[in-house]
């Protein structure tokens, strides 16, 4: 199934310019032949280029505006350059390039890794063993990142484990802020609510921070995960708030509808055979060794954390910096998630 799309209008690259510094930097790689956009993702933009020397991803930061500390490549190459080692599924990092002269932006270059990335739509045979073993792959590859040493990596100089889950409730509280384009009812109880209810954190571990479905790449017979991607958002601090992110996407056939509906079709996850949640994070808890039991508040947070992300992508659609159509019924996910997530506090 084909996963890119004729670039975007206003999201085209410099082909000019690219192939200049490509050719300064990394001859080996040939002439460009061609270039498409992936079309999933609402965060930065990624590209597929064809070169002579093969296939890579391009990422750089959306256009216009954005949020303080949020779309940083260099951050970004720097963790996949130090993860790759101890991680298969971690894209081969490149080249990176600072000079905003050329693209506008910073971007870098990774491999392409090619497999199935599933979303809404599952192609082929399906049965509840398959939707078991997607589960459980997902599951205990999350618990694999989060057994890394981070003591053994460049992030421990880079972040600071220590007070990681205050920090994290107050900033996005203050990016809402930042991002706000309407008055939703529920913001004010449930941010309320979310400082007067932080749970002591547990030991700190590299978190991915946006582990999701269509984040991993699976090989052709779904037998083991080849990719994860979309490291932007990685630190060290609560694994349990990576497992929480995690599960405010796990969609089930047992949610209500603003939840399988919200991003438009359901994802493959309500299918009968993949996991619930209870079970995800029952099975974390037996692979990793953790106490689960604040897993709601966690939860929670994750619901918050993904309305403020939406918010501030509908809030670059209303003024203008981005033409992705989209991004148009963003306003309304963002209150339909304010709301669900309020409800949990109940």
């Amino acid at each position: 199934m084909k996963d890119t799309i004729d670039v975007r209008t206003g999201e085209e690259l410099d082909i000019v310019k690219l192939e200049a510094f490509i050719q300064q930097h990394k001859p080996a790689l040939g002439r460009l032949r061609t270039y498409e956009q992936f079309g999933a993702g609402a965060s930065n933009l990624t590209y597929a280029l064809t070169f002579e020397g093969g296939e890579y991803v391009l990422r750089r930061p959306p256009l216009g505006p954005v949020a303080p500390k949020a779309h940083d490549m260099a951050r970004e190459y720097t963790i996949l350059s130090m993860l790759q080692p101890h991680l298969k599924q971690v894209p081969t990092p490149l080249l990176y390039c600072e000079d905003t002269a050329v693209l506008g932006a910073p971007f870098f270059l990774m491999e392409r890794k090619r497999g199935i990335v599933l979303d809404t739509k599952m192609d082929g045979t399906y049965d509840e063993p398959l939707g078991q073993r997607i589960s459980e792959l997902m599951l205990d590859l999350l618990v694999s990142l989060h057994a890394i040493d981070y003591k053994e990596t460049a992030l421990y100089d880079m972040t600071k484990a220590e007070g990681f889950l205050e920090r994290q409730v107050h900033g996005w509280i203050a990016r809402y802020d930042k991002a706000k384009t309407d008055d939703i009812k529920a913001v004010e109880e449930l941010t309320l609510w979310l400082k007067n209810h932080i749970p002591d954190s547990s030991d700190a571990t590299i978190i991915h921070y946006d582990f999701k479905l269509n984040n991993v790449m699976f090989n052709d017979d779904f037998s083991d995960i080849i990719g994860l991607f979309d490291w932007e958002m990685t630190t060290v601090g609560d694994p349990l708030a990576d497992l929480g992110v995690m599960m405010s996407y796990w969609v089930t056939e047992q949610d209500e509808d603003t939840l399988k509906y919200m991003l438009g079709k359901p994802p493959v996850t309500v299918l009968p055979g993949f996991y619930t949640r209870e079970e995800m994070i029952a099975r974390y808890a037996e692979k990793s060794g953790r106490d689960v039991s604040a897993m709601p508040y966690y939860i929670t947070f994750a619901y918050f954390k993904l309305a403020v992300i939406g918010q501030q992508i509908y809030a670059r659609y209303r003024h203008g910096q981005t033409q992705d159509a989209r991004f148009e019924q963003f306003g309304q996910l963002v209150k339909n998630l304010m709301q669900h997530a309020l409800a949990q506090t109940k």
